[in-house]
């Protein structure tokens, strides 16, 4: 079936991210960069637009450094030996990921620096966001965080199996997160039966253990609740 496919082809390219996460040590110093800046954008006010320009950047550099480790994949096992030229392909791929780092400070710098002067610490505690930036910002940060744990700890499949559900973390910061917004008893037993059902779909289906479960609930429940009981209006 189509369906089975695309799973399947979601699931290599996520290996593909998992297996550079893991072994390039440039991958995890962007990764981390990343975590960090999204982050600390919950302290700026940020506009939709200064908030899609810090997202293209970041995404500018992953795939900067995912297709300069390809191209270096690509020629170490064309080339066994010294090569002038492919010293050079190596070289350019390199510069491409410099170039887009560049263009990521430069970003930071015109989004960050006004805002930055005018933080004090009164607004580092009283600030607030639009919900959407802040759901975003939470699911963001728990995708990456559930990719880390899975290359750290070498388990399971990218969207099947691992230390901590990814389903189970977005089904509990899901219910959070509608607690947050709505404040609503109803809606709050609503996402919590979805959430159950959720996690009870992948423990019925093998594809988790209990306890990888309750990892990634517990995963997807702090960060939820740091992010929104801190920075929601």
């Amino acid at each position: 079936m189509w369906i089975l496919k695309t799973i399947d082809s979601f699931n290599h390219a996520i290996a593909g991210l998992i297996h550079a996460i893991r072994t390039q040590r440039n991958m995890q110093i962007h990764l981390t960069a990343a975590i960090l800046v999204l982050a600390f954008s919950l302290f700026f006010d940020l506009s939709r637009i200064e908030l899609g320009l810090v997202i293209v950047a970041i995404s500018l550099v992953i795939f900067a450094e995912l297709i300069n480790t390809a191209v270096e994949v690509i020629i170490d096992i064309l080339s066994q030996e010294y090569n002038f030229k492919a010293r050079i392909a190596k070289n350019i791929s390199a510069a491409a990921v410099v170039i887009a780092a560049g263009n990521a400070i430069f970003i930071a710098y015109l989004v960050f620096i006004t805002k930055a002067q005018e933080l004090s610490l009164n607004l580092i505690f009283n600030i607030r966001h639009e919900p959407l930036h802040l759901i975003f910002i939470t699911l963001s940060l728990i995708f990456i965080l559930v990719i880390v744990l899975k290359s750290i700890f070498s388990s399971g499949t990218p969207l099947k199996g691992g230390i901590v559900s990814g389903h189970a973390a977005l089904a509990a910061s899901s219910v959070l997160i509608i607690w947050f917004l709505t404040r609503s008893l109803i809606a709050l037993s609503l996402a919590s039966v979805l959430a159950f059902l959720t996690a009870q779909s992948r423990l019925e289906a093998g594809t988790h253990s209990f306890k990888e479960i309750v990892l990634g609930t517990l995963l997807g429940s702090i960060i939820a609740f740091i992010i929104f009981y801190y920075f929601s209006i």
